[in-house]
């Protein structure tokens, strides 16, 4: 049975009920790690054996009387815990504040009133309105949605929106992924539509919280670096002890004066000592943290940098970091012709313009959906001074997209007052349907959406119909639909990335692209970058069945991983 939602007659949850789920839950936060003070910023530096080093030669060089050396040293140490100080602290200033920009607001329910409140009060059993444009603040179940699609790049790595179901209340709830899913998640973007949610998890139980957890089961350990200062520094620390303890007994036992005895045994252990060798060392790595900050990467410890740069092997994500994160049209289909879209050209053959007027005729005025923002910025890059943008007609109607036709339909009054003029756009076969295509028709269709598909590319079918009668029918396969074409749109690669993955393979660095799209996509991303062995892939469902012998064997190989969920990647 299906239920209509009427705002009016929901009530939500009453304070009481919030209250308990606060004391029994918690906030709708992420765990986050214990912000560092002063004082344990300054443990970290001084328990480093290179910097305790560096302390012990400055307390020696004192104790011997040597106050020039002690205090050329000792202001070594303040300088090296001035600068790891100052970048560390500027560190969580820049955490806290990405922290804050990053927490949503959230329209709910509560006591029959329509309430405003930050991300992190929302708790469970909360009802929660969500509109175009709005940042889903936990996971979810769908109880009424209009033409909903969610951007869930962050947890999936798939760049196209997914169109979302509604929950009948009994099956149970699906992970991230997929068209039709009941679910939305915490940190998603809503890109089309609204919607009334009942809240099923917040905090470290959502999806993205489980990837928290998981990281904090991660086991750090010493990096090469610290290991071998650490023996350095053993060793030293032994060969000079058992030096100044021979000094002082045979100065003792042969002259009788232990306290001479006992300056030379000192003397002798600080020459063994490499005083400079902490030093260098420790304003390296402090620097070197400064350094890659101008670069706009934040590093809580300076050992990482190290790490970075013992590095071999870099995984990475594809959606927003090799790709722009930003659909653009590239490919053009009319009657079989393909057209090969060029930025630095404005205009656009002729026998193309009705395809990109109908697409943006099919689109909402001011989009949110980054396919229907690239269809719009490309037909205002290419047909503005035409007569194919038409600000001046009046949408009368629309037809969402739903799950038994993956098509969208938008009819507008001509502004002649005689006829309708209705644009569409969808999945290529649902586009097909509509037009009645005989069957070597649809053939060469296929043959079109294999070409652009096979490159990687997200296909959309486009179809134009006029209408003169008065009543408007009530489904879009009443309308007289005549096929346009094909666009062919993909998430770009980032200018500078082909280059970034050539320098690493020159600096002995083998890139692994670990993704949650699909594999066609992914492999096409790979090609076009550059990585080695791009056409041996893996997806998630062969790694899960694999065991850990199966997996060794092949991972030295395999430079995609795709349709990964995130507790994969980790």
């Amino acid at each position: 049975m299906e239920h209509v939602f009427t705002i009016s007659d929901i009530r939500g949850l009453d304070d009481a009920e919030v209250a308990d789920r606060v004391a029994g839950e918690g906030r709708n936060e992420l765990p986050q790690a214990n912000k560092k003070t002063l004082f344990a910023m300054l443990f970290e530096i001084v328990k480093e054996p290179m910097f305790l080093m560096l302390m012990a030669c400055g307390v020696l060089y004192l104790v011997v009387g040597d106050f020039k050396e002690a205090i050329m040293l000792l202001g070594f140490v303040f300088v090296i815990i001035g600068i790891t100080l100052y970048q560390e602290n500027k560190t969580e200033r820049a955490l806290d504040a990405l922290r804050d920009l990053s927490s949503p607001r959230a329209l709910v329910i509560r006591n029959g009133v329509q309430v405003r409140i930050a991300g992190r009060d929302v708790v469970r059993d909360d009802i929660v309105l969500l509109a175009e444009g709005d940042r889903v603040p936990a996971d979810a179940a769908v109880l009424h949605a209009v033409n909903v699609s969610a951007d869930e790049s962050l947890l999936t790595g798939e760049s196209v929106p997914v169109r979302k179901g509604i929950w009948d209340g009994e099956s149970s709830l699906k992970r991230p992924g997929g068209n039709d899913n009941p679910m939305v998640y915490s940190g998603t973007m809503i890109v089309r539509g609204q919607g009334i949610v009942r809240v099923t998890a917040t905090g470290p139980r959502t999806e993205i919280g489980k990837i928290g957890k998981a990281l904090q089961t991660l086991e750090t350990e010493d990096t090469n670096l610290q290991k071998q200062t650490g023996k350095i520094v053993k060793t030293f620390a032994i060969a000079g002890l058992t030096l100044c303890i021979m000094v002082v007994i045979i100065y003792g036992l042969t002259r009788g004066d232990w306290v001479k005895g006992l300056l030379a045994g000192l003397s002798l252990a600080m020459a063994t000592l490499p005083e400079e060798f902490p030093v260098v060392m420790t304003i390296f790595l402090a620097l070197g943290a400064w350094r890659i900050s101008r670069h706009n990467v934040l590093t809580r410890r300076s050992q990482a940098i190290e790490t970075l740069g013992a590095a071999t092997v870099l995984c990475t994500d594809k959606t927003g970091t090799l790709t722009q994160n930003r659909m653009t049209v590239t490919r053009l289909s009319v009657k079989g012709v393909q057209y090969e879209v060029d930025d630095k050209r404005t205009e656009l053959p002729e026998e193309f313009h009705d395809i990109i007027e109908y697409s943006i005729l099919a689109s909402p005025s001011d989009p949110f959906d980054p396919m229907e923002k690239a269809m719009k910025e490309f037909g205002m890059r290419t047909l503005a001074t035409t007569e194919h943008i038409h600000h001046d007609w009046s949408l009368v109607r629309e037809y969402p997209l739903s799950e038994h036709l993956l098509a969208m339909s938008r009819v507008w009054e001509h502004p002649d007052g005689t006829r309708y003029v209705i644009a569409t756009k969808g999945a290529p076969e649902a586009i097909a349907d509509l037009c009645h295509l005989p069957d070597d028709k649809l053939d060469l269709l296929r043959k079109d959406i294999d070409s652009l598909a096979g490159d990687g590319l997200r296909v959309i079918g486009v179809a134009a119909a006029e209408f003169d009668r008065v009543s408007l029918p009530e489904g879009q396969h009443e309308y007289d639909f005549k096929f346009l074409g094909l666009l062919g749109l993909h998430d770009p690669v980032r200018k500078h990335v082909p280059d970034a993955v050539a320098l690493c393979r020159r600096a002995g660095i083998r890139i692994i692209m670990i993704t949650g799209d699909y594999p066609g996509t992914a492999l096409d991303i790979a090609k076009k970058i550059g990585l080695e062995n791009y056409g041996d892939g893996m997806t998630g469902a062969e790694l899960d069945a694999m065991d850990d012998a199966g997996l060794r064997s092949r991972i030295g190989r395999v430079s995609v991983f795709a349709r990964v969920v995130p507790e994969q990647k980790l």
